[in-house]
């Protein structure tokens, strides 16, 4: 096994190529937004009983915990030629292995693996008020809490859905009582936990930074989402679009023995976080360039920070302009997806498809690691628009800003 992953780490010169990672969601959580880019005959091709797909999933070694899945969904497979023939590995299998070689031997060493993926988020509607839960709360279990973070790439939200808003938090007047008796009113219709939010209109080409413990409903755009490599949640919302939510898919990361414990429940929001009269500031990503635009211009292209502000992850987006040539340089490993033009990364050759059939490969999703990053990936644009990518990385990235604001 070292010598194939070895074999496909060479013949790469240190990038990955990805196969697309499709994942359903009940239809209780949400209908898919269509913007994925994957045809519309396939949107329901696993069953409705297991639900459309809403999500792609980016660079990922975490385990879709969706009822019914299979052991690799949402896992993503590295695809490489083999004796004339195209063959797929884990990348998750591929990191076990060779680590050091993919991420580096200070990150293996700190964090044990690549703590993070991304996905792409597309529902036609609102998805119900919700948080992740900490660490605290979920490491006893064999499980991880989730930060995670926005961003709505222009490109893919042509269509907005149904309702571009999302709630955030909680009022600062809000206290335990009032989720609880939202909590007791669950097989009454609409719960009304929405009445002790606030919405926030969501705009394309915007970021924003959730820690694990925010209640938050997003909105129906398309979203960009770095998050830690973790799939918890526990759902406060009774209904979403006349849609109800089962108690037991609500409460799937709460322990058996405190399902119906609400006080419990109620511990797992972070208050402090939650109540803030400042969210939107403490929250809001303003984008960063990574240098001078002007010289970035000069050298025909612009690259700036969407995600950033802790250490779990991070993301930038990269623009080649039409018929450009730079060879970019990063400290650290990271996932990258192609979403408008097409050129070549590196040897591969690279586009932002129109329409994908589910179990197609495409040319759009890579991983680079550690090595190649580091010295320099060469991206072409090919094209006569702007080539863009969406590069995330995993925790511990010292070049990416530290703080919002």
């Amino acid at each position: 096994m070292d010598k194939l992953i070895r074999q496909v780490l060479e013949s790469g010169d240190g990038i990955l190529w990805l196969a697309p990672t499709w994942v359903p969601r009940p239809t209780s959580i949400g209908e898919p937004g269509g913007r994925l880019k994957l045809d519309k005959r396939d949107l329901y091709v696993l069953g409705a009983d297991r639900g459309g797909i809403c999500e792609r999933w980016i660079a990922s070694t975490v385990r879709a915990d969706n009822p019914g899945a299979p052991q690799d969904e949402g896992l993503s497979y590295a695809v490489f030629r083999s004796d004339g023939e195209t063959r797929k590995i884990l990348l998750k299998e591929i990191i076990e292995v060779m680590g050091d070689d993919v991420l580096g031997k200070d990150i293996m060493r700190k964090y044990g693996g690549l703590k993070t993926f991304t996905k792409f988020f597309d529902y036609a509607g609102p998805l119900p008020f919700h948080l992740h839960q900490k660490d605290e709360h979920v490491k006893k279990y064999g499980k991880e809490g989730k930060p995670e973070s926005y961003y709505f790439p222009p490109q893919l939200n042509f269509y907005e859905g149904n309702f571009p808003y999302t709630f955030f938090g909680l009022h600062p007047s809000t206290d335990r009582g009032d989720i609880i008796e939202c909590l007791k009113r669950w097989n009454e219709g609409d719960n009304g936990i929405l009445d002790l939010s606030r919405a926030y209109r969501i705009r394309p080409g915007t970021s924003w930074l959730i820690q694990a413990g925010i209640l938050h409903a997003p909105g129906s755009l398309l979203t960009y989402e770095p998050q830690k490599s973790s799939d918890v949640f526990a759902i406060f919302q009774s209904m979403v679009n006349g849609r109800t939510i089962p108690w037991d898919l609500a409460m799937k990361d709460v322990p058996e023995e405190h399902k119906n414990d609400l006080e419990y429940i109620v511990d797992l929001i972070d208050w402090n976080l939650n109540t803030d009269p400042d969210f939107k500031r403490n929250h809001f990503i303003k984008h960063l360039p990574v240098k001078s635009p002007e010289e970035m211009k000069e050298e025909g292209y612009y690259e700036k920070w969407i995600i950033y502000g802790t250490e779990d992850f991070s993301a930038k987006e990269l623009t080649v302009y039409p018929k450009k040539s730079v060879v970019i340089r990063d400290s650290e490993a990271y996932g990258v997806v192609v979403i408008q033009g097409r050129g070549k990364l590196g040897k591969f050759e690279i586009e932002s498809p129109a329409i994908i059939r589910y179990g197609e490969l495409t040319r759009d999703e890579f991983f680079v690691t550690i090595d190649a990053a580091r010295e320099g990936v060469k991206i072409e644009n090919m094209g006569n628009e702007d080539l863009v990518l969406l590069k995330n990385f995993g925790p511990g990235n010292q070049e990416a800003p530290k703080i919002l604001n």
